[in-house]
């Protein structure tokens, strides 16, 4: 029988099967991904930080929306906030979740236009 060839691995991904904690933890983060407003904040956070009235307007949707999903990611711990005099400006917490966002809309890009997938 032929040997399977092995996806190429990331340099820094974790290679040891993961444990309960690991995996709930990632399936609460798909849950947050899976509403496109969510999808589409954090997509504007990896481009860059923002406060609720840059992205309100930015995602066209109503403020007091954007604050309570605003609320939610960082409860979560994926997006950070800090204060800029009077308002909040909000930022992602880390790479890998950018690079899951920016792959995401990769993937859905592909499979709405028709492109041909990548190896």
């Amino acid at each position: 029988m032929p040997e399977r060839e092995q996806t190429p691995v990331a340099p820094h991904s974790h290679q040891r099967t993961p444990g309960r904690e690991q995996l709930a933890t990632a399936a609460t983060v798909f849950a947050l991904l899976a509403d496109p407003t969510r999808l589409h904040l954090l997509w504007l956070l990896a481009k860059n930080e923002a406060d609720v009235t840059a992205l309100a307007s930015m995602s066209e949707a109503p403020r007091p929306a954007v604050s309570q999903h605003l609320a939610k990611l960082r409860l979560a711990g994926l997006v950070e906030a800090r204060k800029d005099g009077r308002r909040m400006v909000y930022s992602l917490r880390d790479g890998h979740l950018r690079r899951l966002v920016v792959e995401a809309l990769s993937h859905a890009d592909h499979q709405v236009t028709g492109e041909p997938w990548h190896a």
